[in-house]
């Protein structure tokens, strides 16, 4: 390989917000890697570094350039630069659409189990989230339509969320599963927001549909969240775009962005992301197979040695859900006992939803030795858990 991701990096004591951890505690929780960035990116930064002046920036034509050209050829995605907005953040700006595109009280949909910080942009708020559990089958999860269909007919939901590539399990949506969502939030006068930030995190053989491509009405209808943070781990850079082909809707988020101050890029969040998309592919290709081979490793581990345990299966993200509800008490209070027994940190079930506090969440965006020293802890909290 060209690139590297082996390399064992100290982030302890940098402000790390993962790492914020006691010195004998692992933490694999939070979905930040512990890869370096792209040299290519890490160029750009230096050479506006080297510049030495960090006032106010504009968006220029080679940042839209970088999201149109990227996704046509990686994603097959058409976008034109006047349906592009760029925002800090995929967070920031969901929330900002939140206020914008509803009012206080009405309901917004969710499929859990879900990223956990969407209910705080909802809640927050003042809006109702309405979870509709996902389907488990043969190991993987499924859209329940019908639960859906009742959800979105409520006459005070306006807006549904949408987590593709689903985290935390990693499903990739099909296409018909995302045009029947499309057709119907139409229905029902709801308007889709598609985050898609884990989008180019997928195992070799596999890709993501953009929602947006799948019809004329998803396109119509959503507004989709864009950002190289997680793929090219960048995400303290604060640099996203967003997606709406729909004129109208267009001007209300972009509206709410700017008002919300939502819209305006730091110093080093647009030459990053311009680097990311025109220079990036070959790293991230390498990623991608570095990743799926952590995965491998982790299904492999789980499936022969730890039998109490067992993964719903998706092929994005470098995230990986693990049910723990054949241990005893259901796996309830698992992940708490892992992290005082063992000091590996899993994210806890709960927050993705109100029926999950039997699962954990893993990231394994980090080098082969901690995934094995992960492994091994995540061993020996079972037989301690059992004991």
């Amino acid at each position: 390989m060209k690139y590297n991701f082996d390399k064992t990096i100290d982030r302890r004591k940098t402000n790390c917000y993962k790492w914020d951890v006691k010195e004998n505690e692992l933490p694999m929780w939070i979905a930040d890697m512990d890869f370096e960035c792209a040299p290519e990116i890490r160029a750009a930064l230096q050479k506006k570094l080297d510049h030495g002046i960090f006032g106010y920036d504009f968006i220029p034509d080679e940042w839209y350039s970088a999201y149109i050209n990227w996704w046509k050829n990686r994603h097959g995605l058409e976008m034109k630069k006047d349906e592009l907005i760029f925002a800090t953040g995929v967070v920031p700006s969901i929330s900002s659409m939140i206020r914008w595109l509803s009012h206080p009280a009405e309901k917004v949909v969710v499929l859990t189990p879900i990223y956990n910080i969407f209910f705080n942009s909802i809640k927050n708020n003042g809006r109702v989230p309405v979870e509709v559990d996902l389907i488990e089958k043969d190991g993987q999860y499924e859209i329940d339509f019908e639960a859906l269909e009742t959800a979105l007919k409520n006459p005070n939901a306006t807006l549904m969320i949408l987590c593709n590539p689903q985290n935390p399990s990693g499903r990739i949506w099909t296409k018909d599963e995302l045009a029947q969502i499309a057709e119907l939030c139409k229905a029902n006068g709801v308007t889709v927001i598609s985050d898609e930030i884990h989008c180019d995190i997928a195992e070799p053989g596999f890709s993501y549909v953009p929602f947006a491509s799948v019809s004329d009405t998803a396109r119509e209808i959503s507004a989709t969240c864009f950002s190289p943070s997680k793929a090219f781990n960048v995400a303290g850079l604060h640099s996203a775009a967003i997606f709406v082909p729909n004129r109208n809707l267009y001007h209300r988020v972009w509206r709410g962005l700017n008002t919300d101050e939502c819209a305006e890029p730091n110093s080093f969040a647009i030459d990053s992301a311009i680097a990311a998309y025109s220079e990036g592919g070959e790293w991230l290709d390498e990623l991608n197979a570095y990743l799926a081979e952590n995965k491998k490793i982790v299904r492999s581990c789980i499936k022969e040695e730890l039998p109490q345990l067992s993964i719903i299966d998706g092929r994005s993200t470098y995230l990986i859900w693990i049910d723990c509800r054949k241990l005893p008490n259901a796996g309830s209070g698992f992940q708490k006992f892992l992290r005082e027994s063992t000091g590996l940190f899993f994210s806890e079930g709960s927050i993705y939803g109100s029926h999950y506090d039997s699962f954990v969440r893993m990231n394994v965006a980090c080098p082969k030795n901690a995934v094995l020293e992960g492994l091994n802890r995540l061993k020996q909290g079972v037989l301690a858990f059992l004991d």
